[in-house]
């Protein structure tokens, strides 16, 4: 049986979170000054919660919105994800991560049940909320309904925002892209922090990061400070641009004891990774001859498949509303 058939006729039992004890630490981090001091800054917030809200009584003047929310804005790849690690560590708390993936559901009404469990997770395990690839959930609501899923796509920021002013956690939103958070966002998030493209010096730190200090084995020519002039990439890239490195040198000819990782190993690298992002950035179309035609049955398959999913849930429905009254 499908997650979503579990969901409609037996409620939610697929994983919603993944629970993560966190290992990364503020020394494992490596951002912009200006980024790491405003994270250092609201991590300071947090621990003077209980002074402004109890000590201060200010929790009996604001019955709502105790909790500290954060706003993690930034192209992939920038230290987002590991940054929210750092934290739970900090606070001697676990990370509950969740995608969107997991949350969506076919079924009307069904998305927003699954956010408020998650709330509810993360008060009952006092872990810190990490909503990796919010831009999903917590998009702009539509303005004009004329589909069932715009309704229930508003239903869900709606429900997500009624969850945030009354979780008394700490809660994280990572997006790419700020613009595409609804609005009212801005006023339940305290802190809005812009994660920037690394510089040189960055770069050059996350390239070594990336290494055991002792165990990699690494060629004298290899210059970190060369490679982060040369890409300006980020640590997302750098991270995959290593891996791939590291398993190029492994098929040089030799023994492997004798294996280094060379500097034309971690050139290489990135440019898999460069190629890589250029393959995925082409149109499926691009330079066909007939594309609008192509684009157009394409369309019309897209229809189809909609139609048949639709068709199946009602067949799906019928069956268990026979079943409900063949019970009675």
């Amino acid at each position: 049986m499908s997650d979503s058939l579990r969901d409609l006729f037996f409620g939610t039992r697929r994983q919603l979170v993944e629970t993560v004890a966190p290992r990364r630490t503020f020394a494992d981090v490596v951002l912009p000054p200006a980024t790491l001091e405003a994270i250092r800054h609201a991590l300071a917030l947090i621990r003077k919660q209980d002074l402004i809200f109890e000590q201060w009584g200010l929790a009996e003047r604001h019955g709502g919105g105790l909790g500290l929310a954060f706003h993690f804005a930034g192209p992939p790849g920038t230290g987002k994800t590991i940054a929210a690690e750092a934290i739970a560590t900090t606070l001697g708390r676990k990370l509950l991560v969740v995608r969107y993936a997991e949350l969506e559901s076919r079924w009307a009404g069904q998305t927003a049940k699954h956010v408020a469990a998650v709330f509810r997770e993360a008060v009952e395990s006092g872990a810190v909320l990490f909503f990796d690839e919010a831009d999903a959930i917590a998009a702009r609501r539509f303005t004009n309904l004329s589909q069932g899923y715009e309704r229930d796509s508003n239903a869900t920021v709606a429900v997500l925002l009624s969850e945030l002013e009354r979780f008394p956690g700490v809660v994280i939103f990572a997006t790419n892209l700020a613009t595409n958070i609804d609005p009212a966002f801005e006023r339940r998030i305290r802190h809005h922090i812009r994660f920037e493209m690394p510089g040189p010096v960055e770069r050059e730190r996350i390239w070594r990061a990336q290494l055991h200090a002792t165990k990699t084995p690494l060629a004298p020519d290899v210059n970190f400070q060369e490679l982060a002039e040369r890409f300006p990439r980020s640590g997302g890239d750098i991270k995959n641009a290593v891996l791939k490195a590291a398993q190029i040198a492994t098929l040089e000819p030799g023994p492997d004891a004798g294996k280094r990782i060379a500097q034309q190993h971690f050139v290489q690298g990135m440019e898999g990774v460069v190629t890589a992002e250029d393959v995925m950035s082409q149109s499926l179309f691009e330079g066909r001859p007939g594309a609008a035609g192509l684009a157009e049955t394409a369309a019309q398959a897209r229809d189809r498949l909609l139609l048949g999913i639709a068709v199946t849930a009602l067949v799906v429905a019928l069956i268990a509303l026979g079943m409900a009254i063949a019970r009675q």
